[in-house]
């Protein structure tokens, strides 16, 4: 679905127009969890496919070690 240089960009232009739109609302000051709610809502709204709190592991040259990433949204 993205994987021209139009859909990427339209995706981009979606996701910020939604961060801009938490911003607007609340503005600076809140706990990160409250930002990433709104987020979520704003995202899922537009139609967009949401995962949260997603652990990735870490591979370092082929070898998965015992930590990971954690993103808030994916």
């Amino acid at each position: 679905m993205y994987k021209t240089q139009k859909g990427i960009n339209d995706l981009a232009y979606k996701i910020i127009g939604c961060a801009i739109e938490v911003s607007k609302q609340y503005g600076p000051g809140l706990l990160e969890s409250v930002y990433e709610n709104c987020l979520v809502y704003e995202l899922i709204s537009k139609g967009l496919k949401v995962q949260r709190q997603v652990k990735l592991p870490v591979l370092y040259k082929g070898v998965e070690l015992d930590n990971f990433l954690q993103l808030d949204v994916r």
